[in-house]
């Protein structure tokens, strides 16, 4: 049984103090919009691993490598602006704390802002994320456990304003690695109840805030 603290959007003051000390969880998981601070933070003062996926207001860590211990970026040294000792999952496939997350992070493209994805692009980024999960599959048998999205899936929790659809590609993604759970942000409830949703066997739910949970 794996423990994580989730959390995505909305930053709860009470943890980002010594409190946090309370929580007992082998991992920390960041659906965006976050500061990186924040997820730094929760990491370092909990001494666990941190994977997350970027949120639509999060800053663009596209195009960043790591090569002898330093973050390059266009061949040369520079600072990685995303939390140290993070990992980054979007568009991958991480192996952590004895889960294998997949991630997509962004959101539906509204603006001209980092993060933001036409349904075109997200669903090419999405092939990828499949195909590197099927690999993993038959290198040692093992699905995908979470889906970390930043967007939700088209439909599924989502709002009607154009910087809070969905993405479509989502379903075709939950059908393809059927993971049990996907997680995402990007969608406050503002006091609405936010039951989880089901699509085949993967059970979605909203973690804006924070929230401990287990995965088998």
């Amino acid at each position: 049984m794996v423990r994580a603290l989730v959390v995505a959007d909305e930053v709860d003051e009470r943890l980002w103090t010594d409190a946090v000390r309370a929580y007992s969880v082998d991992l920390v998981i960041g659906a965006g919009d976050l500061p990186y601070a924040y997820l730094e933070f929760l990491a370092n003062t909990l001494d666990k691993p941190c994977v997350f996926v970027p949120g639509n207001h999060d800053p663009d860590l596209s195009g960043f490598t790591r090569y002898g211990g330093l973050s390059m970026k266009d061949g040369f040294p520079t600072t990685w602006p995303g939390p140290m000792g993070g990992i980054n999952a979007d568009a991958g496939v991480v192996d952590i704390a004895g889960l294998r997350v997949a991630g997509l992070g962004g959101s539906i493209r509204y603006n001209d802002g980092p993060n933001q994805w036409t349904q075109a692009q997200q669903a090419r980024r999405a092939r990828k994320v499949v195909r590197t999960a099927e690999r993993r599959r038959r290198r040692d048998g093992r699905g995908v456990d979470v889906l970390l999205t930043h967007a939700p899936p088209l439909g599924l929790g989502d709002r009607d304003d154009p910087p809070h659809r969905g993405f479509e590609c989502l379903h075709r993604t939950i059908d393809a690695l059927r993971p049990p759970w996907l997680l995402h942000g990007h969608i406050h409830p503002h006091g609405e109840q936010m039951p989880d949703r089901v699509a085949g066997v993967t059970r979605l739910r909203n973690v804006v805030g924070h929230q401990v949970m287990e995965f088998a």
